[in-house]
Parts: C-alpha cells; sequence; structure tokens
C-alpha cells in the first residue's frame, strides 16, 4: 500500500518533456507526505519552517525548526483541518486573523533569515488562517473539556514548596493555569495520537540542509 500511493504521488508530481530530459519527464515538485490522500509537498515544509524562523505563528516566539519537525506540523495541522471540515466546525476570526497579519508583518520586515523575502502576504495570511482555525478547533474539542479542581491546586502548591519554589510559582492563580496548560498538552497530544492511528499518513524521504 506505501508503495502504491508514493507511485501515485510520483505520477503526480512528474510531466513529461520530451527526449531532452532523462526519461522524457523533469520534476515539477517533490512530496514530503499525504495525510489521507492531501499531499504535502516538500516546499510547504520549508516554508512553513521558516514561518517559524521568523515567530509568525500567533503566540510563539521564532525558533529554528528542523524540516521534519515542520512537517510533523504540518501533519497535524492537516490532520485537525480535515476533522473541521467533516465536523464543520466554523472558521477563524475576522478580528484576531487581521490582528495576527498586522503582527506578522512587523515580524517578517525584522526577521534576519532570507527566507523571508520569499514569503508572500497571501502564503502568510493563509498560514495565520490556518493557525487559528486549528486552535480554535482544539480548544472547543479539547480544552473545553479540561477541568482543574480546588485539590490539585492544593497538592500542587504542597509540591512546589517542598520543592523549593519561588513565591511567584506558588501563587494560586499561577498554579491553576500551569495545571490547565498541563492537561490541555497531554490532551491534546492524545487526540492527535488516535487521529493518526485512524488516518493514512505516508512520508516521503526527507533531508535536511
Amino acid at each position: 500500500m506505501r508503495r502504491a500511493v508514493l507511485a501515485a504521488l510520483a505520477s503526480l508530481l512528474l510531466s513529461g518533456t520530451g527526449a531532452g530530459d532523462p526519461g522524457g519527464y523533469r520534476l515539477i515538485e517533490s512530496a514530503a507526505a499525504s495525510v489521507n490522500g492531501e499531499v504535502i509537498f516538500l516546499s510547504d515544509v520549508v516554508r512553513e519552517a521558516c514561518f517559524y524562523r521568523c515567530g509568525m505563528a500567533p503566540g510563539q516566539a521564532a525558533r529554528e525548526m528542523t524540516l521534519s519537525r515542520a512537517r510533523e506540523k504540518l501533519i497535524a495541522d492537516v490532520l485537525v483541518l480535515q476533522e473541521q471540515r467533516k465536523l464543520g466546525l466554523g472558521g477563524a476570526d475576522n478580528a484576531a486573523l487581521a490582528d495576527a497579519v498586522a503582527k506578522a508583518a512587523a515580524r517578517k520586515a525584522k526577521c534576519p533569515s532570507p527566507c523571508a523575502a520569499a514569503l508572500s502576504d497571501a502564503e502568510i495570511r493563509d498560514f495565520l488562517h490556518r493557525r487559528i482555525v486549528v486552535r480554535d478547533f482544539l480548544e472547543k474539542r479539547v480544552a473545553v473539556f479540561i477541568e482543574v479542581n480546588d485539590e490539585e491546586v492544593r497538592r500542587e502548591i504542597v509540591s512546589r514548596t517542598r520543592a523549593g519554589a519561588v513565591p511567584e510559582d506558588l501563587q494560586e492563580e499561577k498554579v491553576r493555569k500551569d495545571l490547565f496548560e498541563e492537561k490541555v498538552a497531554s490532551g491534546v497530544q492524545i487526540w492527535f495520537a488516535r487521529a493518526a492511528s485512524k488516518s493514512r499518513i505516508v512520508l516521503s524521504p526527507l533531508e535536511e540542509p
């Protein structure tokens, strides 16, 4: 099955050019992965890494990202978007998107990486729209069901006190927030594991620069 899918992808990515090229074909684009038949191209992965390198993801600082990690994040987003379309759950908030676009434009202008120059306004907007939709979906399907009770907070404060935590980390509001975020992160991982187990994900060889 894996070979059949890869062969099908190859047929989509090659175009006949005649006898001037080896085998009569030229490579138009390389596939990096396929998620339930939806192809992720190598150019998509390279661009994704650049978005994170320039700090364009809402609420996240700039950071280096390998192509392998960028592909993982793209696959995760595709899984969410496929489920979001299937369930017919909303889209991105226009005000949040406009704010994210404005901030991304400023970050692009300051990004020291040469890759930033190749990012178009449309590509940046599409990326931000996707990230906001994914965040919204996970909030509705995971975070909304997460609860942190008073007993959990109390035990965590006791644990942190014994470990010699600073006063700021012992405040009830801070402890509750930290526990909530930990539970959400765990819940999101579980959601992705289940989604991936029910999906057909095919990875192509990927060379890091």
